[in-house]
């Protein structure tokens, strides 16, 4: 090292490049979509503005945040202005933010709201589908990554409060691309353990710890999803802290806030199980007491009774009670059988009056009957015409024509038939023709 070189502490370091960003960039608007989002108590909110190719930390203090009126949240698709700066406690640049628009909804966010959507659709969120997670299991399946902090807090939780419960580690990536089809695959292979050679699981814990929405991503796939639904074995999601929210989470039996959460549903306190055993001794130590006290007591009346002390009583009175049976049964019997053939001694009577030749006999009669009446009628009503028909004759024969011909009278018609009452009507030449009682004269008018 150049004996007049100058040695710069990290403090001067850092600072000097804190002043090379704010001098030459300044100020600028950057596009990006939002994971990480901290809202602070103090009001300061924290996050990561990313695309496809990087991503750079962001931090909005309190009084930025109130004058905007846009709502800071994962997956959201921003424009953001501000100044770039360094935060030296941890040399880390960061982008100042004192204004934000919105731009819409970020790519992720797109896809695991539609992929949200199309199975609740297909109801794979329903409550009904979801099996129950066993309260004490003897065989837990975690699938997860043997190396994250996850695995280690299960591990810790199980093995103090249920040292009983045998765990079984399938070791799978839990982030970047293809980490959901190893998870797929260790579910099949569980699904089907004995086929495989390994202990059958209770259930199984599907889980990581925290993470940004990139990181979590392989959760939010669909064929891990179908895969959870599918397994034949309880399954817990127990992916992230308290806030995150993935697909697997809502297709599980049942969601654990973290990993840590699922080992302590998992593994009841070994003093409350203890407890807990400790009631049901008491509760069954009473019932087996009270159980013994009645047949004592049992015992105590049959000792004391005529079992001992006179059997011969008892038989006797067991044959009277049989000899009364008997009595009662006999009658009963008779009462039966003379019912049955009261009713039918019925039911012959009701057969013969309906009986088809009896049936045929009464139609022929009424058939008799009513033809005769018939006859009668048409007779009656016959003779009744024929009185009407001969005192029409008699009418007709007094006010009809023949009858003022035979008082001397006459009428004239001409040669065509028309009847003649005026002179007027015939002419000189005119064939006449004079209707008498008693024949006709033809005339010729001159």
């Amino acid at each position: 090292m150049p004996e007049d070189a100058e040695i710069l502490s990290v403090t001067q370091l850092t600072r000097e490049i804190r002043e090379v960003l704010e001098g030459h960039i300044g100020s600028v608007w950057v596009e990006g979509e939002i994971s990480n989002h901290r809202l602070q108590s103090s009001g300061h909110q924290y996050f990561t503005l990313k695309d496809a190719g990087a991503q750079l930390s962001c931090v909005m203090f309190r009084g930025a945040a109130a004058r905007t009126n846009v709502r800071l949240q994962d997956g959201a698709l921003v424009q953001v202005h501000g100044e770039i700066s360094v935060y030296e406690p941890r040399g880390q640049y960061q982008m100042v933010v004192k204004q934000v628009q919105a731009k819409g909804k970020g790519s992720l966010q797109e896809q695991f709201e539609a992929l949200k959507r199309k199975l609740f659709a297909e109801g794979l969120f329903d409550d009904e589908r979801k099996r129950p997670i066993p309260r004490f299991p003897a065989v837990v399946a975690l699938v997860t990554s043997p190396t994250g902090a996850a695995i280690q807090d299960m591990l810790n939780i199980l093995t103090r409060r249920a040292p009983w419960v045998r765990v079984l580690v399938f070791p799978v990536r839990v982030q970047g691309q293809g980490a959901e089809r190893e998870i797929v695959r260790a579910l099949e292979v569980l699904g089907d353990a004995e086929r495989f050679g390994l202990p059958v699981p209770d259930t199984i814990v599907v889980g990581r710890g925290g993470g940004s929405l990139e990181d979590l991503w392989c959760f939010n796939e669909e064929v891990l999803a179908r895969a959870i639904a599918a397994c034949p074995i309880p399954i817990i999601s127990a992916v992230g802290h308290e806030i995150d929210f993935t697909i697997a989470d809502f297709v599980a039996d049942l969601r654990a806030p973290t990993p840590s959460a699922a080992a302590e549903l998992l593994a009841p306190d070994v003093g409350e199980l203890q407890r807990h055993f400790e009631s049901i001794a008491r509760t069954l130590k009473t019932r087996v007491s009270t159980l013994l006290d009645h047949h004592q007591h049992v015992l105590d009346l049959t000792a004391k009774g005529p079992l001992l002390h006179a059997p011969d009583r008892l038989l006797q009175q067991a044959e009277q009670s049989t000899d009364e049976a008997e009595s009662r049964m006999r009658e009963a019997v008779r009462e039966r059988l003379q019912s049955l053939a009261d009713d039918l001694t019925q039911k012959q009577h009701v057969l013969s009056a309906h009986h088809p030749r009896l049936q045929l006999a009464e139609a022929v009669h009424r058939a008799e009957t009513l033809s005769q009446r018939l006859r009668q009628g048409l007779m009656h009503r016959l003779d009744r015409l024929a009185d009407r028909l001969e005192s029409r004759g008699e009418l007709l024969k007094h006010i009809g024509p023949e009858s003022v011909l035979a008082r001397g009278f006459s009428y004239t018609t001409n040669a065509e038939g028309r009847v003649l009452s005026d002179a007027v009507e015939v002419a000189e030449g005119d064939e006449l023709v004079t209707r008498l009682a008693r024949g006709v004269v033809r005339s010729v008018v001159k």
